[in-house]
């Protein structure tokens, strides 16, 4: 009888086991909360890395994504000095998408007069390295889930910031060709949010403004844009003549925004409107990287987590997602859902945004979370706030800590629980963190970078739906 016993026994313990490896696995993106979370402080501070450039086969664009402190060749004198770049950055990054998406002050820029200088806004937070032209003249170009226009420093160079390849020259491109007037991607420009177009001698002209003082001004042209191994022909890109702002080092702009201008709008079937990328986490090891994948087959994973993306009509680049509401420790916060809701004004909302840091809620909303997040740590020693942040904790001498949980409640009963990692960021050499999150001045919310971290995030623009995980990196 024992020995008869002996295999169900040894299957059923196998189950078991395996059951039990999948719901760890999956534990960030199931539906039901965890309570806490064990923060391991020494591994969020951000490292410098170097990455490779990234791979391709005939269905799938892979690219590795190099966060701006790695290619600026910038040393900061500390860690706190690191942080206040960020946070002023991060500030200009919330005002200029805040003025931007506000129905109330929606314009588009006058390019008649000058522009208010960007050379300190500091643009950009993750980069990307493309080849462009043929022969391909590798560039660093700006990540932005908000922009639908793709552009890069051109010569002849009557305005540019420094960068850190030479400056494209389209005549040294065998498949630069510019765009006539009278072609339909010409009138395209006019019908997004921060784009225009002109015509002269024939030709094209663009010109595009972020509203954080940044600008591009120049020819509109068809060129080859080559990303590893694979060339991708006839992209719709700014060849820009006058430019300001700094990109730190990048020679333009890859917009991912879900316009038809973007660089994913233009692959169309080629990419089936869908893209995926991956933060890596501050503090990951030297070989670690982010990735972004272009590619329904490649970008759509099996087994993420699906919520409905929402379309705003006075800024259609934006992707925005249907909140509900938050949890803290496994319980939901009584926030109001009109707190998150996107008018039909194009008010509110919230929106995903690879450009913006910290996580920015309503004022209502954030009060409720940090008090709760507070509770929860009632027997950490609490230390003064710094700049954005108020919930601060002096946890000099300590390895790890035991946090509450912090979920986002998304429409189809969906709940994200956010990794340990992205709750708290330090802020000085001397032991003291925050809570990574901020009210927000407006209706406005953001879902910040820091947040996003380590999940892989999936967007589904042709059928309007955001997936996390199931990988994270």
């Amino acid at each position: 009888m024992v020995a008869s016993s002996a295999k169900p026994l040894f299957f059923f313990s196998f189950l078991f086991l395996l059951l039990l490896l999948l719901l760890l696995f999956l534990a960030p993106f199931l539906s039901s909360a965890m309570e806490f979370h064990v923060v391991k402080l020494h591994g969020l501070a951000f490292t410098g890395r170097q990455h490779h450039q990234g791979h391709s086969s005939r269905n799938k664009v892979s690219l590795n994504l190099f966060h701006r402190d790695v290619i600026s060749g910038r040393n900061f004198s500390s860690h706190r000095h690191r942080l206040e770049h960020l946070l002023e950055r991060d500030s200009r990054r919330v005002a200029s998408l805040t003025r931007r998406l506000s129905a109330a002050s929606y314009h588009l820029d006058d390019f008649g007069s000058e522009v208010v200088s960007g050379l300190e806004e500091g643009s950009g937070e993750y980069f990307v390295r493309v080849g462009v032209g043929v022969p391909p003249r590798d560039q660093y170009m700006v990540v932005d889930s908000g922009s639908d226009i793709v552009w890069i420093q051109c010569q002849p160079c009557a305005q540019c910031y420094p960068q850190s390849d030479p400056v494209f020259d389209p005549a040294e491109s065998a498949s630069f060709a510019g765009i006539g007037c009278g072609s339909p991607v010409c009138g395209l420009l006019n019908g997004g949010d921060s784009a225009t177009a002109s015509c002269h001698a024939g030709g094209c002209q663009y010109a595009v403004s972020y509203g954080d003082g940044s600008y591009t001004k120049g020819t509109l042209a068809f060129e080859t844009l080559t990303f590893g191994a694979t060339a991708v022909g006839n992209v719709a890109i700014g060849c820009g003549h006058r430019n300001r702002g700094l990109f730190v080092g990048a020679a333009g702009l890859l917009g991912l925004g879900w316009g038809p201008m973007s660089f994913v709008g233009q692959l169309g079937g080629q990419a089936g409107g869908a893209f995926s990328y991956c933060l890596v986490s501050r503090g990951a090891g030297a070989d670690a990287s982010g990735s972004l994948v272009f590619g329904r087959t490649a970008a759509i994973p099996v087994g993420a987590v699906w919520v409905p993306l929402l379309r705003n009509l006075h800024a259609p680049s934006f992707y925005y997602v249907r909140l509900l509401g938050l949890g803290v420790g496994g319980e939901r916060l009584a926030v109001q859902e009109d707190a998150f809701r996107l008018s039909d004004e194009g008010e509110g909302g919230v929106v995903m945004d690879t450009g913006t840091a910290v996580t920015r809620l309503p004022e209502a909303a954030y009060v409720a979370l940090r008090e709760a997040f507070a509770a929860g740590t009632a027997g950490l020693p609490r230390a003064a706030g710094v700049s954005i942040f108020d919930t601060c904790y002096d946890l000099a001498g300590y390895e790890s800590v035991r946090v509450p949980t912090v979920s986002f409640y998304f429409a189809g009963e969906t709940i994200l629980t956010l990794p340990a990692r992205n709750l708290l960021i330090p802020v000085d050499e001397g032991g003291t963190y925050c809570l990574a999150f901020a009210a927000s001045r407006s209706g406005l919310s953001i879902m910040g970078n820091i947040q996003q971290e380590g999940i892989q995030i999936t967007f589904d623009a042709a059928n309007g739906f955001l997936g996390f995980g199931p990988n994270t990196c």
